[in-house]
């Protein structure tokens, strides 16, 4: 069923995890590109089970029908594929950009000639006892595109249901409005140097790229929060020490109704954990937005970190994506389709046994089909080209359990032995970098997600780091919980050492444990020893957000501000000084406060953007971070 590699059966246990990677890289080309004379566009998409792709091609990215569309070939592999001329692309009137999109057919909508857009002519039913959801009046975007045009909705276009299957929407024809790929035609930007440093010598910065330059004043105003601006702070960066900077997602995600209104949370999504594309670096934190802008100026950025020194590590989603879950508990047939569910809904998300719906261990929608071959090598391949053509230098895994799990339909069961799963997949094809340095990717896992056996701190496979929240709670509770939480003297030794106990077991080391206290989903330093619950339904700019963590193990040292400092002094140094690596969250550096709130995802406002202003504290507090 699947269209390349070795088989997973060839991958038998840890000599050949530990062996060079495996075949090329996206060898059969997915996605849309040029040939090496730009005089043909060739596009090649994978769907296991769709009965009929069309190509749709647009000169521009909203607002108009499309120009061309092309009845595209299966070929063996499930992959479908068209080459076209360019000299044809312009007599169609495609001579500028090259905007793409599928409209795709299946078992439950088969192709009828009689259809026309906004039609239900073939129509069987929005899910069949298979899982699939294929739905021709939908526009899907290409799962390996560059770039995408735009976000499902916009301030010019928030009418969200477009996208939406079911009885009410399915017969709505999404295509002027749906984002777009966009074919690049490539660029020069260097990406500069790779750091080599090993991954025991970092110190880990996490932070938003928009939220780093928002509110800087030294910035010039046009390159606050985008990677330019980001890229401009990477020698003030580098003075205080940090020597990787972890971003949090840069792949495109749904924010570009952030602004519609930008005195209010209604619709927004900061953090951007929905990721709608594991290829595009993500348009709203460009400068340049123009076609092939936001490829080259994130290779700019990165290259301005590398020549500091610094590396650069993002933040990826690959357990979840945009598409979400369903609309409803008790609805099986309204669920979005934006692209990767249309194409091929049981072979990249995974499914309740009946296959009827999602099944659900982020909390935030369905499982990505982490255990499919076909969904692994999109993984893969986007892992691939964020290191080699954008110049990334590791990644930070969000909800990594998922790639663990060894079933793909109606259960879910971690298993870090089994070398089918995408974690030893990763390692196999992506090598880490070596203990003492060198070439290679750093990759760092959150290792938890939601229900079943997720929670594996200390259970990933070799070749992993791990957010160790076991480090972050028993310092928060030595410092703030002493008398109602049991911290022995040996606890805080075995963590200080590096969490032998974790790690140990499987030959790791302690900077397989990446220290923290605070992360950007949860209290700052500041407001963990400054406040004793979270306060997240407050008014703009602070809130109100909704969820965020009860148990925090924070208090606010009786309110004596001096004892406040002192403790987020002691945090801070027992963070820097234990064995493995560091990661200070922006701004903890200058005791930087959200007021208590404790989950401030939806919060693309001035206060949780950074400050660069200083109080007297807040500069005392930084000198001694650098120091």
């Amino acid at each position: 069923m699947q269209f390349r590699r070795t088989a997973l059966s060839a991958l038998l246990g840890c000599a050949l995890l530990a062996s060079p990677a495996w075949a090329a890289i996206n060898p059969t080309k997915l996605g849309a590109s040029y040939d090496a004379t730009k005089s043909n566009v060739t596009f090649k998409v994978y769907s296991s089970r769709a009965s009929r792709i069309e190509l749709y091609l647009y000169s521009t990215a909203t607002g108009t029908v499309e120009k061309s569309k092309v009845v595209m070939t299966p070929e063996a592999g499930s992959v479908w594929t068209t080459t076209i001329p360019v000299a044809t692309l312009n007599g169609q009137g495609l001579s500028g950009t090259l905007y793409y999109g599928y409209r795709a057919w299946g078992p439950n909508w088969p192709y009828s000639a009689s259809w026309v857009k906004g039609s239900g002519t073939g129509f069987i039913t929005d899910v069949d006892a298979n899982g699939n959801r294929f739905n021709p009046n939908k526009l899907l975007t290409d799962p390996y595109a560059l770039e995408l045009s735009h976000d499902p909705t916009t301030p010019a276009m928030s009418n969200g249901t477009i996208y939406a299957s079911g009885a009410t929407y399915r017969n709505i024809d999404s295509g002027s409005s749906a984002p777009k790929g966009i074919v690049l035609a490539g660029d020069t930007q260097s990406i500069g140097a790779k750091p080599t440093r090993a991954l025991k010598d970092d110190v880990v910065y996490e932070v938003h790229v928009r939220g780093l330059t928002k509110n800087d004043t030294t910035i010039p105003a046009a390159y606050r929060g985008t990677y330019k601006g980001a890229g401009l702070k990477a020698a003030s960066l580098a003075s205080l020490g940090v020597t990787a900077i972890e971003f949090l997602p840069v792949q495109e995600t749904q924010n570009d109704t952030n602004d519609a209104d930008p005195n209010s949370n209604a619709g927004d999504n900061y953090w951007g954990y929905m990721t709608l594309n594991y290829f595009a670096p993500d348009r709203r934190y460009a400068y340049d937005t123009t076609p092939g802008g936001p490829t080259r100026e994130f290779k700019e950025m990165v290259k301005a970190f590398h020549d500091q020194g610094i590396k650069v590590l993002v933040d990826v989603v690959y357990n979840h994506t945009g598409e979400g879950g369903a609309w409803s508990q008790s609805d099986k047939t309204t669920y979005n389709l934006y692209g990767m569910r249309g194409l091929d809904n049981p072979t990249y998300y995974s499914l309740t046994s009946d296959k009827q719906n999602s099944w659900d261990n982020t909390g935030v929608g369905g499982n990505y089909n982490t255990r499919n071959l076909a969904a692994q090598n999109l993984i893969v391949d986007s892992l691939a080209y964020w290191r080699d053509t954008l110049g990334v230098d590791g990644y930070r895994f969000d909800l990594a359990s998922v790639l663990g799990n060894t079933c793909e339909h109606g259960c879910f069961n971690f298993d870090k032995m089994d070398s089918g799963n995408a974690l030893n997949r990763i390692v196999a094809e992506l090598p880490p970098r070596p203990a003492g340095g060198g070439s290679g990717v750093d990759l760092i896992a959150e290792p938890w997600a939601i229900g079943g056996n997720s929670y594996q701190v200390g259970g990933f496979p070799s070749g992993w780091a791990e957010w160790n929240g076991i480090y972050r709670d028993m310092v928060r509770q030595s410092q703030n919980k002493l008398g109602s939480a049991t911290v022995t003297t040996g606890t805080m030794a075995t963590r200080f050492a590096g969490s032998s106990d974790l790690y140990g077991d499987d030959g790791r080391k302690p900077w397989h444990s990446v220290n923290f206290v605070t992360a950007h989903d949860g209290f700052t330093l500041k407001d963990l020893y400054s406040c004793n619950t979270k306060n997240n339904l407050q008014a703009w700019p602070f809130g109100p957000s909704d969820g965020g963590e009860d148990n925090n193990n924070s208090w606010d040292q009786g309110g004596i501000a001096s004892d406040q400092r002192k403790a987020a002094r002691n945090g801070m140094a027992l963070m820097m000084l234990s064995a493995g690596v560091p990661m200070i969250v922006g701004g903890d550096e200058a005791l930087r406060t959200i007021n208590c709130n404790n989950n401030p995802y939806n919060l693309d406002s001035s206060a949780n953007w950074l400050g660069w202003t200083r109080t007297t504290d807040q500069a005392n507090f930084e000198a001694f971070s650098k120091g």
